[in-house]
């Protein structure tokens, strides 16, 4: 069949437009975005990983933990950080709702004392739903028919994830179960930790799309389609992120940060790292620009930090000696992918990989951290600040990481300024060590 060549014409032109990218990046290879589920398709997919945690996951490891009940209290514009995990991902809108899981010697008994009923909930939940004024009176003779030895409730871990119960609601449990069972409360931290960076093998297709979704953001925002050297500014990219991310129908858990560097300009630190730019700032000729952003998608977090290089007047590729600063990052990199395996603490990855920094010379510092659920997670971190508590937890056969660090090294290009390349990616933990979700870094972007 032939066609005229004005329709050949148009067509060629729509190719970029279909792809939903520029003709320039479709030339520098940005692949277009994967498709996302709906709404409605998400929730089906999710009450899947649900049934999952809830049949086959959590009981053990209430056991293992030796809690007998847990109770997860979710309030009204107050919702506790573990509640997408532990019920369906919707809106749970009573002023104070309870969920009761209770080790029955056999099974699992999950029951839901809610304000308004909701046909979601009754797929998991023995659902009961009281009058306000009976909401205690039910939940006490619940426990006290159970008599459980103890009762674990989201307080007392030192982290907000775990920490998800207010006072107001751990009064209200108090006097509605009376002294003799508020004598049996104990912190659900330690299982809530357990339970969030536990990952079920069903997640971990859905979020290599959330990590390529936001690979491909941040190759489009390190790119001549948002960047114009002596006009765009750092709020300009900042918020570029952010209206794709709500074009997408997606959210994020924080603002997306610009760091510069420049030759001949030292670099302001904040808190042993890089100084954030002001959203003021233009973006020049010879910068070397950072970002670090993330999304959330099927209630999954990502954390990704790249770096692009604007070519100065005369220049066709990046300077080697910035080239070559990438290099270190990606040696830092492999270290800890040749160290860590399950079992292992935080600490000792952290040891282990900066002796071989040592010994190669590269000034390094590591800050990786657990990711999933949140982005900034519970779990095992491989980090210089012992004092967060949390490197010498262990690590999870497929649990999630994300793998943040720097190396500084000396730019021959730029009178031996020192640069700092920062770096961060998505892994999840395999028998075999970690494997990263998407192929990292390893050539810093061309913005033209």
């Amino acid at each position: 069949m032939k066609f005229p060549k004005i329709l050949l014409v148009i067509a060629f032109l729509l190719i970029p437009a279909a792809a939903g990218l520029p003709q320039s990046l479709n030339r520098d290879r940005v692949p277009p975005l994967p498709r996302l589920l709906t709404l409605r398709e998400q929730l089906e997919v999710r009450n899947g990983w649900l049934s999952k945690r809830l049949d086959t996951v959590l009981l053990p490891m209430m056991r293992r933990h030796g809690i007998a009940m847990w109770i997860v209290t979710n309030e009204e514009f107050h919702p506790d950080p573990v509640i997408e995990t532990v019920a369906p991902a919707i809106p749970i809108v009573g002023r104070r709702d309870f969920f009761l899981f209770f080790d029955n010697g056999k099974d699992l008994e999950r029951i839901a004392v809610v304000r308004y009923e909701e046909e979601q909930i009754k797929k998991f939940f023995r659902m009961l739903s009281p009058p306000r004024d009976k909401i205690g009176a039910t939940v006490r003779d619940l426990v006290a028919e159970r008599n459980p030895r103890n009762i674990a409730l989201n307080f007392g871990y030192g982290r907000g994830q775990a920490d998800g119960l207010t006072r107001d609601a751990f009064r209200f449990l108090a006097e509605a179960l009376g002294p003799e069972l508020e004598s049996r409360f104990v912190s659900a931290g330690p299982l809530v930790a357990d339970y969030l960076d536990t990952r079920i093998t069903d997640e971990l297709e859905h979020y290599r799309v959330a990590v390529a979704v936001t690979d491909i953001l941040t190759r489009r925002a390190l790119s001549s389609e948002v960047i114009k050297p002596g006009k765009t500014t750092v709020g300009d990219v900042r918020w570029w992120f952010l209206e794709q991310l709500n074009k997408l129908g997606l959210t994020t858990w924080f603002q997306p940060d610009i760091r510069i560097q420049r030759r001949a300009k030292q670099s302001q630190t904040s808190q042993q790292f890089l100084a954030v730019a002001n959203e003021g700032v233009v973006l020049e000729r010879g910068d070397l620009i950072h970002i670090d952003c993330g999304l959330i998608y099927m209630g999954l977090s990502t954390d990704w930090q790249k770096h692009g290089y604007i070519l100065g007047r005369g220049e066709t590729d990046v300077p080697e000696g910035l080239k070559k600063a990438l290099g270190n990052t990606n040696k830092l990199q492999d270290a800890i992918f040749r160290i860590a395996r399950p079992g292992m603490t935080g600490a000792d990855v952290y040891d282990a990989a900066m002796a071989e920094m040592k010994r190669h010379g590269i000034e390094a510092m590591i800050y990786s951290h657990p990711i999933g659920i949140h982005g900034h997670g519970l779990g095992p971190a491989i980090d210089f600040r012992r004092a967060l508590g949390v490197s010498e937890e262990v690590f999870r056969l497929g649990s999630y990481t994300s793998i943040e660090l720097n190396t500084s090294s000396q730019v021959p290009e730029w009178d031996n300024q020192k640069v700092t390349i920062m770096a961060e990616d998505d892994a999840y933990m395999t028998a075999n060590g970690f494997e990263f979700f998407r192929p990292r870094q390893t050539a810093i972007y061309v913005i033209r």
